[in-house]
């Protein structure tokens, strides 16, 4: 994903998501929107942007997961996995076992936030995990293409 310029994304093959305001999302020609539990509700961002975007959802529940896939998410983002500073608020880490009762549970692909790191990538995905998404990971690294590149390698192994 591509939280930015959308032409980077494209030239990259990684989709244009904006962070929850679906209309800011046509508006720009994203591919896509990524719905928090701050943004409209799913119905209506489904509503609003008919076809013309696929729409994510974060969760963090089971239930969550089923009411938005139920509600017409593309995907949807599960976390917290792990700790991290960002998603503290959220409540505390859900853990593997929890990501795993998501996967079971959706048709949707299920991608992983919260305290992922690339040593991390292969038990995510071994949870059911789809993907993975990350903030402190890369944000905080010394050279974050390099920790882009450190999550390519390992997703590509897993």
């Amino acid at each position: 994903m591509c939280i930015g310029d959308p032409q980077i994304g494209r030239r990259e093959r990684a989709g244009h998501v904006r962070e929850q305001r679906v209309d800011v999302a046509l508006a720009t020609g994203a591919d896509a929107v990524q719905r928090t539990g701050a943004s409209l509700p799913l119905e209506d961002v489904r509503a609003l942007a008919g076809d013309r975007l696929r729409v994510g959802a974060s969760v963090h529940s089971v239930e969550d997961a089923v009411e938005a896939e139920a509600k017409g998410a593309d995907w949807v983002v599960f976390g917290p996995v792990y700790d991290t500073p960002s998603k503290r608020p959220y409540g505390a880490p859900q853990g593997l076992d929890a990501l795993a009762k998501v996967a079971g549970r959706v048709r949707l692909p299920v991608i992983a936030i919260g305290g992922v790191t690339p040593a991390r990538v292969s038990e995510v995905r071994g949870s059911g995990a789809f993907g993975v998404a990350a903030i402190a990971a890369i944000l905080g690294a010394p050279s974050p293409a390099d920790a882009v590149r450190r999550f390519l390698d390992a997703l590509a192994a897993a």
